[in-house]
């Protein structure tokens, strides 16, 4: 099974533009999430990006790079238009997040090692909620409910499950709650078929992208991870990683 990660990186980002060469501790963001991404010993790792000065940075550091379309509306059509344009087959695409500069090799490991289950056609990581904050936080925490197989039901930026009887400052006593970490794998032929597919309404009314794969019939298989990645959204975000290295 060939696997191939790619990190999109869009330069024109609306709340920190330039965010990718952004340098955090000596080194650019986007560079650190490659170098990180390179310890996972994918058969390949590739940055997307619309922008030549991040094209040109990415060589320059000796990685791979690919220029995309500016007209993509997210990054899993991103992912797309690369695996397209390889000459090269992969039989699976992991999209990797170019705004975590510390992202965790094991995440990555563990989200390929979802597809050695044939029957798996998407795959995600989720981590146990443990800080109420994060339970009642509609924007940077999305939540996932589970069946048996560790498929997705439904994600959605209110806790679920709704518990009845139960004071809301309590249901993490009551009840095993999961935040969904933001990083996906697809089958390369999956891939190729749902960013064919129009947005849905649940995907409308949560501004959750993977809630259109659901409506659409398609599998998401989840696996619990104990890691979290913090990200970068805005400059503020840059403080949390001082003294790092």
């Amino acid at each position: 099974m060939k696997i191939i990660g790619i990190i999109p990186a869009r330069y024109a980002s609306t709340r920190f533009p330039g965010k990718p060469l952004v340098e955090i501790n000596g080194k650019t963001m986007i560079s650190r999430v490659y170098g990180q991404a390179m310890l996972a010993q994918l058969d390949k790792v590739v940055v997307a990006t619309d922008d030549e000065r991040i094209y040109t940075h990415i060589h320059e550091i000796g990685g791979e790079a690919v220029i995309t379309s500016s007209t993509h509306t997210n990054g899993t059509e991103r992912c797309c238009e690369v695996l397209d344009r390889l000459e090269e087959e992969f039989d699976v695409a992991i999209n990797i997040q170019g705004d975590e500069p510390y992202i965790h090799p094991e995440q990555i490991l563990q989200l390929a090692g979802l597809f050695e289950n044939e029957e798996v056609q998407i795959g995600t990581l989720i981590k146990t909620i443990i800080d109420p904050a994060d339970l009642s936080n509609p924007d940077s925490i999305k939540k996932v409910v589970v069946d048996q197989n560790m498929d997705a039901v439904y994600f959605s930026r209110s806790p679920i499950p709704f518990l009845q009887g139960v004071e809301p400052d309590k249901w993490l006593e009551h009840c095993t709650y999961y935040k969904h970490i933001g990083i996906y794998g697809y089958r390369s032929h999956v891939l190729r078929e749902i960013v064919k597919l129009a947005p849905s309404p649940l995907e409308k009314a949560e501004s959750l992208e993977q809630l259109r794969w659901l409506e659409n019939g398609y599998k998401i298989r989840t696996g619990v991870t104990g890691h979290e990645s913090p990200s970068v959204d805005v400059p503020e975000d840059l403080d949390q990683f001082k003294g790092m290295d």
